[in-house]
């Protein structure tokens, strides 16, 4: 077992939930907590963290002498990341690339530095969303599912499996993780690291302060709570396209079980969501969040396409499966509703979010 686990972007929405599961989990380990406290609503999670007995760090990945401060740690969790999807689309890709790319290079040689080992939150968009939207799909009433026939390796009604062909474009966010699941394998290869790479899909719960271009389903669930609008973006306006949702807790369950058995699975790539059983539409995800909240607001259509929208993407969660004895055990339904009921008890956090 490790003496002292750092989580780099500890105080998002992933890093601190990781952060105060693995404190709980493995209470003998030191908790440290890295950030640079980018991310709108991210301080407030630091008086949890306190709570929580972890200690918090201020500092930015692509900073050297940031990591000057911390204590020696042996292994690190890499969940910092600039997460929209959208970044640098309409704006300089300079921060999406300095902080994914080189903020995970100096996070390597930190971790070279340290003898350390590292488990990395990679992420589904490595996958050429052209390629997805290639597919076969039928539209149905209220979303769109595989077709027949995908001909292409990796894909079936289960979802899309780590086969999945990587060519073509994914957005700056998608590549930028890629490239750093490529230097991981060479540190791997070079220096010895032991690391593992999991490829989340779409993840939420509490204490995610959630946009359009990430963290949709707490989105969802804010504004039918706040009376907020919405829209439906893209392919024709229908709210059709579908994701998987993975609650928070079962991708920290995840990685506790990673941590115990890191030296068999040194070098894995794991494609890791909520599976079919738990995807969903936007369209579905309405009528769920009005079943939860009680709430109708009101909703409009956008038929125009954003840049890098998928029209479907479920995870095929059989590698992990078989590997680490691990699925999801949340629900869409109880992710929403744990959702509904920490912003109810929290509105003091939120409010000025959404």
């Amino acid at each position: 077992m490790y003496d002292s686990i750092l989580i780099t972007g500890g105080a998002g929405f992933i890093g601190s939930s990781l952060a105060v599961f693995l404190k709980k989990k493995f209470p003998s380990a030191e908790v440290i907590c890295f950030d640079n406290l980018k991310r709108r609503g991210s301080e407030g999670n630091l008086p949890r963290l306190k709570e929580a007995g972890v200690r918090f760090f201020h500092g930015d990945v692509r900073e050297e002498e940031d990591f000057e401060s911390l204590p020696p740690f042996d292994l690190m969790v890499e969940c910092s990341a600039e997460p929209s999807v959208l970044a640098g689309v309409t704006s300089s890709p300079r921060y999406v690339l300095n902080t994914n790319l080189f903020g995970t290079v100096r996070c390597l040689e930190e971790v070279r530095k340290n003898d350390a080992d590292m488990i990395f939150l990679s992420t589904s968009r490595v996958y050429p969303y052209r390629l997805i939207n290639s597919l076969p799909y039928v539209e149905e009433e209220t979303r769109f599912s595989l077709g027949e026939n995908p001909r292409l390796p990796g894909v079936s009604t289960s979802g899309i499996n780590e086969e999945f062909p990587l060519q073509g474009p994914r957005s700056l966010y998608g590549a930028t993780k890629l490239c750093s699941e490529y230097v991981i394998g060479e540190y791997i290869d070079s220096y010895g690291i032991r690391a593992v790479i999991n490829r989340c899909g779409l993840v939420s719960g509490p204490w995610q302060m959630g946009k359009v271009d990430q963290g949709v389903v707490m989105l969802w669930t804010a504004c039918h709570i706040f009376g907020k609008n919405l829209a439906y973006f893209g392919y024709n306006g229908t709210g059709k396209q579908v994701r998987d949702v993975l609650h928070v807790d079962d991708l920290c369950g995840l990685v506790a079980i990673q941590i115990e058995r890191i030296r068999e699975m040194n070098g894995e790539i794991f494609n890791v969501g909520g599976g079919a059983g738990n995807s969903i539409s936007l369209r579905e995800m309405t009528s769920l969040c009005r079943q939860v909240t009680g709430a109708t607001i009101p909703i409009s259509s956008e038929p125009v396409n954003r840049p890098n929208d998928l029209v479907w993407y479920i995870t095929d969660n059989a590698k992990v499966r078989r590997s680490c004895g691990w699925q999801p055990e949340k629900t869409v339904k109880e992710t929403i509703t744990d959702i509904s009921r920490w912003i109810q008890a929290n509105k003091h956090l939120v409010s000025n979010i959404f």
